[in-house]
């Protein structure tokens, strides 16, 4: 269950670095930072959590759905 938890909270610090990203880009307001911090950021999130997934599946703390044949 607390893989899920860290897992969901990745995924939405991942979507809040995109909004970030659009309002800087939208704005082009550079005091807040460089859009490519908010994008690297979205990339190594994506990066972690596709490790985590697999570290769980292969340790087994969650199990996927099976197959459908």
């Amino acid at each position: 269950m607390l893989i899920k938890i860290v897992l969901i909270a990745l995924v939405l610090f991942m979507i809040v670095n995109l909004f970030m990203a659009m309002r800087v880009m939208i704005k082009n307001d550079t005091t807040k930072g460089p859009m490519s911090k908010y994008i690297g950021r979205r990339v190594l999130t994506s990066a972690i959590i596709v490790i985590l997934i697999l570290i769980a599946i292969g340790t087994g703390l969650i199990t996927p759905n099976p197959r459908p044949y």
